[in-house]
C-alpha cells in the first residue's frame, strides 16, 4: 500500500467519522462504557490483590524451640530454611525478646506477670517465624521440617513444636478462598469483556450499515478490500482514542473521591494507585480501545465485502 493510498484512507476515515455525526458519537459512547468496565476491573483487581496480600501477610508458621536450645543450631536451621525456594523470609526472636514481648502482651494480667516474677528465670524459648511466598507452600515447608534432611539433621531435638499443624485447617481454607477469588475475578472479567465487545461490534455495524451503498459503489469501481475496509478501521481507531481520553478524565475525579472517602473501607488509596499507575492504565485502555474499534470494524464490514 503506497503512502498516497494510506493518506486517502486516513482522510476518508476522518470524513466518515464527521459525516456519521450522532452515530459516530454513539459508537464512542459504547467504547467509553467498555473501557470504563475495563478500568473498573483494573481497580477491582487492585483491591482484590491488596486484600489477598494483607491476608497472606497474617499467615505464617512459627517454630518454637526448647528452653536453652543452642543458638548455633537455631542459626543452622534458619540458614537451611532461608535456602528453600518456597520461603520468603525467616525472622529470629531470641528467648529474651520472646519474654519481653510476652510481658508486653500481658502487662494488664497481673497474676501472669506475678507468676513470671516468682519463677525467677525465663520459661520461654526462642522461635523462628517463617513466611512463605505463597499460602499453598506452607505444607511443603512443614514437610521439610519433619524430614531427615541433612541440612536439619540433629535439629529435631531442639524443636519444641511447629504451629503449622494447629493452623493447617485455617491455612487450607485460606488457600481455597484465594484460589477461588482469583478464578472468579478472571471469569467475571472475561464475561464483561465479551459482552462489551458484542455491544461495540453491533454499534459499529450500524455505522457501516449507513455506508453500505457507498461500499457497493467502491466495490463496483474496483476498490480493493483493504481500501474499503481501511476508512472503517481508521474510524475504529478514532473511537478508541477519543473513548480512552474520555475514560481517563472521567475516572480522575472518581478515583480522587473514592480515595478521600473510602480508603479506610477498601484498605487501599485508589487515587494514589490511579496516579502511580496512570501511564500503565492509559496504555491498557488506549490499546484496548484501538484493538476493539479495529476488530469490530473489520468484522462488521466483512459481510459487505463478501457480497
Amino acid at each position: 500500500m503506497t503512502l498516497t493510498v494510506l493518506k486517502r484512507i486516513i482522510r476518508s476515515g476522518l470524513l466518515s467519522f464527521k459525516r456519521s455525526g450522532l452515530v459516530s458519537w454513539a459508537a464512542v459512547l459504547v467504547v467509553t462504557i467498555t473501557l470504563s468496565v475495563i478500568t473498573l476491573i483494573i481497580f477491582l483487581q487492585a483491591i482484590l490483590n491488596f486484600s489477598l496480600s494483607q491476608i497472606k501477610d497474617k499467615v505464617d508458621v512459627t517454630i518454637y524451640f526448647t528452653v536453652g536450645a543452642p543458638e548455633e543450631k537455631i542459626e543452622a536451621l534458619q540458614s537451611s530454611l532461608e535456602k528453600l525456594p518456597e520461603v520468603a523470609s525467616v525472622s529470629y526472636t531470641s528467648a529474651d525478646e520472646a519474654l519481653a514481648l510476652f510481658r508486653e502482651r500481658h502487662k494488664s494480667d497481673y497474676p501472669t506477670i506475678q507468676a513470671l516474677d516468682e519463677i525467677g528465670e525465663n520459661p520461654l524459648g526462642a522461635y523462628l517465624n517463617i513466611k512463605a511466598k505463597e499460602v499453598s507452600q506452607y505444607e511443603s515447608i512443614a514437610n521439610f521440617l519433619k524430614s531427615d534432611n541433612a541440612l536439619v539433621l540433629g535439629s529435631a531435638s531442639i524443636i519444641d513444636k511447629v504451629n503449622y499443624y494447629q493452623n493447617k485447617l485455617v491455612i487450607d481454607r485460606l488457600n481455597t478462598i484465594i484460589s477461588g477469588a482469583q478464578k472468579l475475578g478472571f471469569l467475571i472479567t472475561l464475561i464483561l469483556v465479551i459482552i462489551s465487545i458484542i455491544i461495540t461490534f453491533n454499534t459499529i455495524r450500524l455505522t457501516i450499515f449507513i455506508s453500505k451503498e457507498e461500499i457497493s459503489v467502491m466495490r463496483l469501481v474496483g476498490a480493493s478490500k483493504a481500501q474499503v475496509r481501511g476508512p472503517f478501521m481508521i474510524e475504529g481507531v478514532i473511537y478508541g482514542i477519543i473513548a480512552t481520553l474520555i475514560t481517563v478524565f472521567l475516572f480522575w475525579p472518581a478515583a480522587a473521591w473514592v480515595g478521600s472517602n473510602m480508603t479506610n473501607f477498601l484498605g487501599i488509596d485508589m487515587y494514589s494507585y490511579y496516579l502511580s499507575n496512570f501511564f500503565q492504565i492509559f496504555a491498557i485502555l488506549l490499546l484496548s480501545g484501538i484493538i476493539l474499534g479495529i476488530i469490530s470494524s473489520i468484522l462488521a464490514a466483512r459481510r459487505y465485502l463478501n457480497k
